[in-house]
């Protein structure tokens, strides 16, 4: 199952400290497309922003998903995206840009993800900006195509589910979220 089906377009999503980059680095391997990170491609801006416990605004977004929408319609073959899609309208874009767009969505609790970001503190997004990815994110489970997967569960685990789950098969009721 390392092949992925033809165009096979992903989105890994979720809030700071969700695994983003993890999932999408395995899945990407897994079923054989380029990998994208989303946070590759904010502004000089934005990343002074979020370094300094700034929240980026939709404007501060707009620009960002835009280039995004670019990045995955440059890969006619397919690509995995790490991007926190926090907003419907946020996935709307990407979706706008490349119909059948699916979604993995990794939740976790406000503390799991606090806990998570404090132990990678290199990285550009503070632990005070946890609570504004809560407030922020509007619950894409009753959207089309999108999985969404408990991130406390083992990595092998959930990129196998993904896996399956691109492929068509049935997601171990196990991994999928209790709604």
């Amino acid at each position: 199952m390392n092949a992925s089906p033809p165009n096979t377009f992903l989105v890994v999503m979720g809030v700071a400290g969700c695994g983003k980059s993890s999932l999408g680095q395995w899945c990407a391997r897994a079923l054989g497309v380029p990998l994208l990170e989303g946070d590759d491609f904010h502004s000089a801006g934005n990343v002074a922003k979020m370094r300094g416990g700034i929240p980026l605004s939709d404007d501060d977004r707009a620009a960002w998903l835009d280039t995004l929408a670019e990045q995955l319609q440059a890969h006619a073959e397919g690509v995995v995206l790490t991007c926190s899609a926090l907003k419907l309208r946020y996935r709307d874009r990407l979706r706008a840009a490349v119909p059948g767009l699916r979604f993995v969505f990794l939740e976790l609790t406000q503390e799991q993800a606090r806990e998570r970001v404090a132990a990678r503190p290199a990285h550009l997004f503070p632990v005070s900006l946890v609570a504004s990815q809560f407030a922020t994110l509007e619950d894409p489970r009753r959207e089309p195509g999108v999985l969404p997967l408990d991130a406390t569960r083992p990595l092998a685990e959930l990129g196998s589910a993904v896996v399956h789950w691109v492929h068509g098969h049935a997601t171990p009721p196990s991994l999928e979220l209790r709604s």
